[in-house]
């Protein structure tokens, strides 16, 4: 059974659609990335899995849970467990300035997860190991670059023990030379089997690192295969054309 099956997703502004019946699966382990124009609806249909945007019909189902079915939402408290199962890494890190990296990191364990201090502690230590950033766990946000920041927001989605990981472009705030340090993070985390769905314009990374790859363009999936076959043998104009850029 898939992860997250997705079935006909629609969103709309007004007149204007963002989602156009959007279906796609994600099995356990995969790694998934999301490429296209700026525009065609990719971080809307990221967010909408973790009911940041509000979607207007169709079908989200996260492991054996339903999110939102036919267009019908789960009540309060099931949306939050099923949500929960989820992390998400943004493209402005979103760290709270006035507390350290570690404070960051604990903060919503200690909140939702009610779990004991000195376990909190040990995971949050051995995150910031895992992601380079041992040294800086009693920094502030202000003390670190855009890089070190997007793993500490790494390390902070890590906290809740996700099933799966969200990244809605991560490193396109970035500078170049700080971009490597981020999807090394990442690398690490998919060799590590994590399942991930990876918004990017990382062409590099999609085809290192996913096994599969959708475009998206104006709302819609114009196709979804391997790496090989989106980069080395698209099938439609619109890949081809977005692809001729890149």
């Amino acid at each position: 059974m898939a992860l997250i099956e997705v079935n006909n997703l629609k969103k709309s502004y007004g007149q204007f659609e963002v989602l156009k019946n959007i279906s796609f699966s994600v099995n356990k382990n995969d790694v998934v990335a999301v490429i296209g124009p700026s525009g065609s609806g990719k971080s809307t249909m990221l967010r909408s899995l973790v009911h940041l945007e509000e979607i207007d019909g169709g079908t989200i189902r996260v492991a054996d849970d339903y999110l939102v079915k036919d267009g019908v939402y789960a009540k309060s408290p099931e949306m939050k467990q099923i949500t929960a199962k989820m992390g998400m890494v943004f493209q402005h890190f979103n760290l709270f300035p006035h507390l350290t990296v570690k404070e960051n990191l604990e903060l919503a364990p200690k909140l939702i997860k009610k779990e004991s201090a000195s376990i909190i502690k040990n995971r949050s230590l051995d995150l910031l190991d895992k992601v380079g950033l041992a040294e800086r766990a009693n920094a502030y946000p202000a003390n670190l670059s855009g890089g070190q920041k997007q793993r500490v927001a790494i390390a902070r989605a890590l906290m809740m023990n996700p099933e799966i990981m969200l990244f809605d472009e991560p490193t396109s705030a970035l500078d170049p030379e700080l971009t490597s340090e981020v999807l090394q993070v990442m690398r690490h985390l998919a060799q590590n089997h994590m399942t991930m769905i990876v918004v990017t314009h990382e062409m590099g990374f999609a085809k290192e690192v996913a096994n599969r790859v959708m475009f998206m363009d104006q709302g819609a999936i114009i196709e979804s295969g391997t790496p090989s076959e989106i980069f080395t043998n698209p099938q439609f104009e619109r890949t081809k054309a977005f692809l001729k850029q890149r």
